[in-house]
């Protein structure tokens, strides 16, 4: 079973190099001075206070690996639909996308049922890049809970978590679901089938939705503004709007909004990832994580005066420092 990890930055070197050290046949794409770094001296992972060099497969260019069985995408939101094409020679006649990515994933419509079967999400693919480029039936969805951090080129720090939650867009526990399920377990990573993964999605989302715009326009860390008064109702008003669009889409969340942002606060002094890419002047998620459910609010007829209010300011936060749009 061949794996590709496309995008291997702090999570797909993390997951690149525990797939590399359980003996899986993985190659990761990378570039720059993280691709030379990797080249020269293998992937450094550090973990739980161990420092462990481990060789990797690692090319800037998909057609020297070939086709795979599955393509692990890890990059950032915004960087997925121009790579499509560079990602073709990846994809073999039945080669899986997993869709590792941040935010409303553009297959959210995909199988789904009703309606609203097959909508495509011009926020999150413009142009239906990915839709057409990778075919909505080679994806596996994707919910990715580890943090970790690039601290220079070529060494990779795990700071907390290890679940990969998968889950096909149909429920379904398909084979290819359990395959890469069980690879990844081997790896030592928990990598449950979700029969409802869009729920997952969406708590997951709840947060990012609205605590990393707020930190980025006030540059506060996760434990002051899930407790100052004014910006938790800020990020409870997102919430609230977000869950709204979401019943619609009959999702279900395990719980309410309070806890939710409880639990943001309880993660301590945080810097949201939004907020990390504006102070080192990197492109900003912001379709991805809010303009999508503003997106979705109109699609569903639903009101987010809160969501429109705040995705306006960081939009012009994000223009003026030259990192969207």
């Amino acid at each position: 079973m061949k794996i590709c990890i496309f995008g291997a930055g702090a999570i797909g070197g993390y997951l690149g190099a525990k797939l590399a050290r359980a003996g899986a046949d993985v190659s990761l794409v990378a570039r720059g001075p993280h691709l030379a770094a990797m080249r020269d001296r293998g992937l450094t992972l550090i973990e739980d206070g161990e420092r462990l060099a481990v060789p990797v497969s690692v090319s800037d260019d998909p057609a020297a690996l070939g086709p795979q069985d599955y393509v692990i995408v890890t990059l950032k939101a915004h960087s997925v639909p121009p790579a499509v094409n560079a990602m073709q020679p990846l994809i073999g006649e039945n080669t899986t996308i997993v869709s590792g990515v941040n935010g409303v994933p553009w297959w959210y419509f995909h199988k789904i049922g009703g309606p609203l079967e097959g909508t495509r999400l011009e926020s999150v693919d413009p142009g239906n890049r990915q839709w057409d480029g990778f075919g909505p039936d080679r994806v596996l969805g994707c919910v990715v809970y580890p943090a970790a951090e690039v601290v220079e080129p070529g060494t990779v720090r795990h700071i907390e978590g290890n679940r990969f939650s998968l889950g096909e867009p149909d429920g379904s526990k398909s084979d290819r679901a359990l395959t890469l399920s069980k690879a990844l377990s081997g790896a030592g990573l928990k990598a449950p089938v979700r029969p409802k993964l869009r729920d997952e999605i969406w708590v997951k989302l709840w947060g990012n939705l609205s605590f990393n715009p707020i930190s980025a326009l006030t540059h506060a860390t996760l434990d002051v503004l899930c407790t100052d008064p004014g910006t938790r109702s800020v990020a409870r008003n997102m919430m609230l709007e977000a869950q709204a669009i979401a019943e619609k889409l009959g999702v279900t969340f395990p719980i309410d909004v309070e806890r939710r942002i409880d639990g943001g606060a309880a993660v301590g002094p945080h810097r949201t990832s939004m907020l990390q890419d504006l102070d080192a002047g990197r492109p900003m998620e912001i379709d991805a994580l809010v303009r999508s459910v503003q997106e979705l609010g109109r699609i569903t007829d639903t009101p987010t005066p809160t969501i429109d209010t705040v995705l306006a300011l960081i939009a012009l936060r994000g223009r003026t420092a030259g990192l969207y749009g």
